[in-house]
């Protein structure tokens, strides 16, 4: 790989958000549906936070079962993302190398970051953007070697 690569260039744009007041049961529906495990959190256009599929499985009513279901389920869809969403966000700007953004990770323990330009969100970059830029510079890099 020669030099370092960017954020900009292997980032999930215009990524699928959540308003800070949808409940924990709309949260895991949507990730569920777009086959996703994290989603910035919103309040109008400001990121406040980020809720992924781990935070929002654990409050789950429907892993329970058992007749209280209902009752389980009625509580949880009222109860809203900000209350199990990890805030302050760390985030990155587009021009952040990808070697920053994997170190940032590996010491926060975490496998995304939104991406903000200008005090707008832009994008995420998570661990599997990074995967698909080691795939694509290996085999562009191979490519190279068996010309």
């Amino acid at each position: 790989m020669s030099g370092d690569q960017l954020v900009k260039d292997w980032m999930t744009a215009d990524p699928i958000t959540i308003p800070w007041s949808a409940s924990i049961i709309e949260a895991h529906q949507l990730m569920l549906k777009n086959e996703i495990r994290r989603l910035p959190v919103m309040d109008e256009e400001q990121l406040v936070g980020i809720v992924t599929l781990g935070d929002v499985r654990v409050a789950d009513p429907s892993e329970f079962g058992g007749p209280d279901l209902a009752m389980i389920s009625s509580v949880y869809s009222k109860l809203a993302v900000d209350r199990v969403m990890s805030r302050p966000v760390i985030t990155v700007e587009p021009d952040t190398s990808v070697r920053e953004v994997a170190r940032l990770m590996l010491e926060n323990k975490i496998a995304g970051l939104p991406v903000i330009e200008e005090g707008r969100l832009v994008g995420i970059f998570s661990e599997s953007d990074m995967f698909r830029m080691v795939l694509e510079t290996a085999a562009d890099a191979l490519g190279e070697m068996n010309s």
